[in-house]
């Protein structure tokens, strides 16, 4: 039995195990209406909802290779510290608001190792590879290079300082070809149109858990924090 379901995941996208870790959509599902439903239905605050996303970006990176080693570091430093967090107390810290309003009353939110810093980041890693991935499939012209530089412009090099910025730069020199993005993507799966249909829900999904992350630190002065 176990092996039969480590075999079925494999055959779907990276994608689609996101979104039913999500909980958005069961095995087999595929309907836009039915992950609208669930979407409205329940709350994208929770800290679970944004390891497991967070999670799965750092399987792709892991799949990618060294290329983006700098992102991948700053995610897997920033998952480990909420899951610390909510390790301590999974029930009073199963919120992302309850974690940010209790460092901002303690007055450690803008610290450098605050769980307040790790929200703004992963929720700006995710922005970056939502961005990434919408480039990705309506731009089959331009070379993942170009389609990096234009995600990144857009979603995080707002938010880095000098040394942030110059670590990426020396990253975009070492992306990989879209072919391999691309087949890291699909795993196993048969059909590019599926993963087309799987990015276009999961980027629909995951766009109410970012409002809710931005309106929770917008409400603090929170949201334009920069890296050193």
């Amino acid at each position: 039995m176990e092996r039969k379901r480590k075999e079925m995941e494999k055959a779907k996208s990276g994608l689609r195990l996101v979104m039913e870790e999500l909980c958005l959509c069961s095995p087999g599902d595929g309907e836009e209406e039915q992950v609208q439903v669930k979407v409205q239905e329940q709350p994208r605050s929770s800290i679970m909802d944004l390891l497991s996303v967070s999670k799965q970006l750092l399987h792709v990176l892991d799949e990618i290779g060294p290329t983006l080693l700098v992102l991948r570091q700053d995610i897997q430093q920033n998952i480990q510290r909420l899951q610390d967090l909510h390790e301590r107390d999974s029930s009073k810290y199963s919120s992302l608001t309850a974690i940010v309003t209790e460092e901002v009353e303690q007055g450690t939110a803008k610290k450098t190792k605050s769980c307040t810093r790790a929200i703004i980041w992963l929720s700006r890693s995710i922005s970056f590879s939502k961005c990434l991935l919408e480039r990705l499939l309506k731009a089959p012209e331009s070379n993942l290079e170009e389609i990096v530089e234009e995600a990144y412009s857009s979603t995080l090099k707002p938010w880095h300082g000098w040394i942030s910025s110059a670590a990426y730069k020396v990253a975009m020199k070492l992306i990989p070809e879209r072919e391999v993005l691309i087949a890291v993507l699909m795993g196993n799966c048969q059909d590019f149109e599926d993963l087309a249909d799987d990015a276009k829900l999961l980027t629909y999904a995951v766009q109410p858990m970012l409002e809710e992350i931005n309106a929770i630190l917008a409400k603090h002065n929170l949201d334009k924090l920069k890296s050193s």
